[in-house]
């Protein structure tokens, strides 16, 4: 994990970040570094059998990129369809997972902690 730099601005290249499994498929997480404080950017392929989780301090900002036909996000328990360019803001303590084959830009503020996910 590198360190913010003292400059007011970073840039991040996807291409050129590696892929880590996490409960919804493959995340390439940007901004991941010591220091950051403010956000974290993702591109995630969700898989078909993402897991039910929730964050206690995160707030996420997903943006869908891409939706397989029937796709949808389950919250709380409902199913909500998604299309490309559907946008959702998932709060602190809402159980959720995505339900078909996805690519998505998930913004998360704080940045993004991986001990801070709990499966339901």
């Amino acid at each position: 994990m590198s360190t913010v730099e003292t400059k007011k601005f970073q840039i991040a290249h996807f291409g050129e970040i590696d892929g880590v499994d996490c409960p919804c498929g493959i995340s390439k997480r940007a901004f991941a570094v010591s220091g950051n404080e403010t956000a974290t950017v993702h591109v995630v392929d969700i898989s078909e059998d993402a897991k039910t989780h929730y964050h206690k301090t995160l707030t996420e900002f997903y943006l869908i990129l891409e939706a397989q036909a029937g796709a949808y996000m389950e919250l709380d328990g409902e199913q909500y369809p998604v299309t490309p360019f559907t946008t959702i803001m998932i709060k602190p303590y809402c159980r959720h997972r995505a339900v078909g084959k996805m690519k998505v830009v998930n913004l998360v503020v704080p940045p993004f902690d991986p001990e801070d996910e709990w499966f339901a």
